[in-house]
């Protein structure tokens, strides 16, 4: 079966796209991955911070060491077939048991309008996909949550399958 043949709610979605840079420390190094981040993705980004000490690379609990950015609807749809279309394969291990998966952006120079700068260097980002039916809401709403049925959740294969045909992405 193909997925033009699915039943529209056993259709997969892209539910959310979250872009994470992480620079291991605040100051300039932070300010330049969050103008990079906001450039590329056109939203602004949240700082994240250190969850524990790690005295060998200088961080403490508490400190900013990253940024990312949520994305849904179109403007996730559109951002991750132009990430995907750069990193032009994903490989299966990439995805969970759920149907989410993530992958690895070398360099931000890769994006269209984005060119390098002596005084900033290179970063790299990480981009994690959520992807699920429709109807899983009713799960996790508040008021009167319900359990779907297994065949409504989506896996590893199904996952894969709609990033191939919807994307047209390599899966190894």
């Amino acid at each position: 079966m193909t997925l033009e043949e699915i039943h529209e709610m056993r259709q997969p979605v892209v539910e959310k796209v979250v872009v994470h840079m992480n620079v291991g420390e605040g100051g300039i190094e932070l300010q330049n991955a969050e103008e990079i981040v906001e450039e590329v993705t056109g939203q602004q980004t949240v700082r994240t911070n250190a969850k524990m000490s790690n005295p060998e690379f200088g961080i403490r609990e508490g400190d900013p060491i990253g940024c990312m950015v949520t994305l849904r609807g179109d403007r996730a749809e559109e951002f991750l077939s132009e990430a995907l279309s750069i990193v032009g394969t994903v490989p299966r291990s990439s995805f969970d048991e759920f149907g989410n998966f993530s992958f690895g952006i070398e360099e931000h120079t890769d994006f269209e309008d984005m060119e390098y700068d002596p005084n900033i260097g290179i970063f790299g980002m990480d981009v994690t996909v959520a992807l699920a039916r429709k109807g899983k809401r009713v799960e996790r709403r508040g008021k009167m949550p319900r359990d779907i049925p297994e065949e409504q959740r989506l896996n590893a294969e199904d996952s894969a399958a709609f990033v191939k045909n919807e994307f047209e992405v390599e899966i190894e």
